[in-house]
């Protein structure tokens, strides 16, 4: 299968392209940098130049493939938060590279978000997202492409959790343990029982396979492979290896003490992979986040 990546050079894209090629697959990945186009080439995969703003681009890669994986998203700038601005920009993408794709029952891989879809209750792969804002509109665009499998396209979204861990991870976890170097303590919010689901890089990229190789038109697949980790045990994890104390912070004082990411880390959003599994021969099999916190490549 010829399959476009976007994002292909990214944290799950860059394991993901060479287990693509491993499973017979040709790859082309989107590169918006030279130094992204030399690791694709680097892993044995082809490079078509162009960002997520170059919607003729998406087009026309996505009309030459047999397949798209859409990884990407304009992570730098929603941290940064310009979350709306982000989450337009993957609409107008996901609508080019979708609509390449009509008619065609070629499939269409997109990555979604669990974190706050379904605050305080356990999410499954048929939950609905109930919330509103900016994180809504990115599900908007997920739900909008699940719909394309009336439109001739076989389309598969993967919500991911907060969390997708491993050595060389630069999301969510190491902002905590930056904010823990940088305030003296390793801190979690009220209690600490706020739950995140969580898995290891590898088998998400695993999941994004499946999906694209098996996954039925429509479906809504979870790369959860734990339900929900305590956000408690994961300051304690920090603040041992830190040498820190772990200490609760007050949800009022979250905003201050964490940034941006406070919110995130008041949120218990717990999500389950049960449909997934059953629908996917998907087998979790790396190491859990306390585990792979514990090998202390995230403190180095």
């Amino acid at each position: 299968m010829r399959v476009l990546v976007t994002g292909a050079s990214g944290w799950i894209g860059s394991v993901l392209v060479p287990e693509l090629i491993e499973a017979g697959h040709r790859v082309t990945g989107l590169a918006r940098s030279p130094e992204s186009a030399a690791a694709l080439v680097a892993a044995g995969a082809e490079v078509v130049e162009g960002s997520l703003d170059d919607l003729v681009v998406l087009r026309e890669a996505a009309s030459a493939a047999d397949g798209v994986v859409h990884l990407a998203f304009k992570h730098d700038i929603a941290f940064a938060g310009g979350y709306a601005e982000a989450a337009a920009a993957d609409r107008a993408a996901a609508e080019a590279l979708g609509g390449a794709l009509e008619g065609s029952d070629r499939p269409f891989v997109i990555a979604a978000g669990l974190l706050g879809l379904a605050p305080g209750r356990v999410a499954t792969e048929r939950t609905n997202a109930d919330q509103a804002g900016d994180l809504g509109d990115r599900q908007a665009t997920a739900q909008w492409v699940e719909a394309l499998a009336d439109r001739g396209v076989r389309t598969s979204v993967l919500r991911l959790p907060p969390t997708v861990h491993g050595e060389g991870d630069y999301g969510f976890i190491p902002q905590v343990v930056a904010a823990a170097r940088a305030k003296g303590v390793a801190g979690y919010v009220g209690d600490g029982s706020q739950r995140w689901p969580a898995v290891h890089r590898a088998d998400a990229a695993t999941l994004f396979r499946l999906a694209l190789e098996e996954g039925p038109a429509g479906s809504v697949l979870h790369a959860v492979a734990e339900e929900g980790v305590p956000l408690r045990d994961v300051a304690e994890v920090i603040a041992r290896h830190l040498g820190v104390p772990a200490v609760s912070i007050s949800p009022a004082d979250a905003p201050a003490h964490f940034g941006w990411l406070g919110a995130g880390l008041s949120t218990d959003s717990p999500a389950t992979s049960e449909l997934t599994r059953a629908l996917l021969p998907w087998r979790p099999s790396g190491p859990t986040l306390l585990e792979d916190l514990d090998k202390g490549h995230y403190f180095t």
